[in-house]
C-alpha cells in the first residue's frame, strides 16, 4: 500500500464496511477522499496502528438541539458573545464524532412568554453562518429551522431569517397539548409539574397554549409549505402519533417523519414512502422520557431508517453500538442509522460510507468498559478533534 505525503495511514483497524468489518488499512487522502483501503497491516512508518480500534464513517446528525444550549448555558442567563457559544457547540460536536451536523434551530415557541428563543433565533442563525463563511468550525455545519405551529407570531420571526440565509432542512412542530407528542394531556401535567410549576399554574399554561395551538396551527403549516415550495429543501414533520398526521404529511410532500411517537405512525410512514428519525437519547435511556414510544421497537419492526442525538450529542455513537448489542444485529447495519441513512435522506451521497472515493470524515473508536468513545475524528482527511 502507497502513499503520498499529505495522506493519513490508520492501520490494525477494524474498518466498519457496508455490509462486513473488515480487520485493515484505510489511507485518508490529502485531497479529502478515501484514496485506498485493504486487508491487513501497512508497515509504513508513517502509519497509525489503532490498536484493533474500530475506524467508522463521521456521524450525520440531522436534528440537533445543541447550539441553544451554549446561548443560554442556565435559565435566563444569555452568553455574551455568539461565536464564541457556537465554536462551543462545534468543538462538542466533534468530540463526539459528529463530521456533518444540522443545526436545528426553534423559530418560534409554544411557551413564548418564558422561552428566549424568539429573541435570540436570528442572533443564533447569523453566528453559525457566519462561523461557516470564516471557515472556523471543525465540522460541517448546515442550517434545519424547526417551525413552531403553534405559535401565533411564527412567520413574523421565520420569514426575514429564511430569505436572508439558505436552509437545508424545514421541520414542522406542533407541541399544542392534545396534539403529537402531547396527545396525552395527562401526561403532559405530570410532566410539567416536575419543573415546579404550581398545579393552577400547570392548567393555566396549558389552557393558553390549547388556544394558541388551535388558532394558529393550520394557518401555520400552510404558511411554511408556501415559503418554502420554491426551495430545494428537504422538509420534515416532528412527532407524528397518528395515522392521519402521517397523511397529512405525506399528502403534503414532505418526506422525512421526525421522532414518531407511536409504532404506528412509524408504520404508516413506510407505507407512504417516507424515512422515520428516532431519538438516540431514547435507545440510551432505554425508552421515551415522555412515555411515547422506545426507538428499539421501531428498530425491531424494520421501521427506524436513522437516529439523532436530539440534545445529548454523546448518544449519537453509543445508540447504534446498544443497538447491536440488545436487538443481536450487526453493528454495521446499526451504524447506518446515524451514518449512511441520515446522509441519504438529506442528499448527500459523497458521505456517510467508508469506499474509496467518499468524503474522508472518519472516526477511530474505541470500546472500553461496554461504551464506545471517539479516539480521533477526521474531516476531509484532517484530524480535528
Amino acid at each position: 500500500m502507497s502513499s503520498s505525503t499529505n495522506d493519513i495511514i490508520l492501520t490494525n483497524a477494524k474498518l466498519v464496511l457496508e455490509d462486513a468489518i473488515l480487520d485493515g488499512t484505510i489511507v485518508l487522502g490529502g485531497d479529502g477522499t478515501i484514496a485506498q483501503m485493504d486487508s491487513g497491516t501497512s508497515k509504513l512508518p508513517s502509519a497509525i496502528d489503532c490498536g484493533g480500534d474500530y475506524v467508522l464513517p463521521g456521524l450525520v446528525e440531522l436534528h440537533t438541539d445543541n447550539v441553544e444550549r451554549h446561548f443560554v448555558p442556565r435559565p435566563r442567563a444569555y452568553w455574551p458573545n455568539a461565536i464564541a457559544a457556537v465554536m462551543a457547540h462545534d468543538s462538542e460536536i466533534a468530540g463526539a464524532g459528529i463530521t456533518t451536523v444540522y443545526d436545528a434551530l426553534s423559530v418560534g415557541d409554544y411557551d413564548g412568554e418564558n422561552s428566549p428563543r424568539r429573541e435570540l433565533f436570528a442572533e443564533m442563525v447569523g453566528a453559525v453562518q457566519r462561523a461557516s463563511a470564516l471557515g472556523i468550525f471543525r465540522v460541517e455545519h448546515r442550517l434545519h429551522l424547526r417551525c413552531e405551529l403553534s405559535d401565533p407570531r411564527l412567520m413574523e420571526t421565520l420569514e426575514p431569517v429564511a430569505k436572508a440565509h439558505k436552509a437545508d432542512l424545514v421541520s414542522l412542530m406542533d407541541h399544542t397539548p392534545g396534539q403529537r407528542q402531547w396527545r396525552d394531556v395527562e401526561a403532559l401535567r405530570t410532566y410539567m409539574s416536575r419543573t415546579g410549576l404550581a398545579p393552577q399554574e400547570v392548567e393555566r399554561t396549558i389552557r393558553l397554549r390549547i388556544e394558541k395551538g388551535s388558532s394558529s396551527t393550520p394557518a401555520n403549516w400552510r404558511a411554511v409549505l408556501d415559503l418554502f415550495a420554491s426551495e430545494s429543501v428537504t422538509l420534515a414533520t416532528h412527532d407524528d402519533t397518528t395515522i392521519d398526521d402521517i397523511d397529512q404529511s405525506a399528502d403534503a410532500g414532505i418526506a422525512i417523519s421526525e421522532f414518531p411517537c407511536s409504532l404506528a405512525a412509524a408504520q404508516r410512514a413506510h407505507a407512504r414512502g417516507m424515512t422515520t428519525i428516532g431519538g438516540a437519547p431514547n435507545v440510551v435511556r432505554g425508552g421515551s422520557h415522555s412515555g411515547n414510544v422506545a426507538m428499539e421497537e421501531l428498530a425491531s419492526a424494520g421501521v427506524l431508517d436513522a437516529l439523532s442525538s436530539d440534545y445529548v450529542p454523546s448518544s449519537l455513537l453509543q445508540a447504534p453500538f446498544l443497538m447491536a448489542e440488545r436487538l443481536d444485529l450487526p453493528l454495521y447495519d446499526t451504524l447506518k442509522t446515524v451514518t449512511q441513512n441520515p446522509a441519504r435522506m438529506v442528499g448527500l451521497d459523497d458521505r456517510g460510507v467508508l469506499a474509496l472515493g467518499k468524503r474522508a470524515d472518519v472516526l477511530r473508536v474505541r470500546v472500553a468498559d461496554s461504551t464506545p468513545f471517539v479516539q480521533a475524528t477526521f474531516v476531509r482527511g484532517r484530524r480535528v478533534s
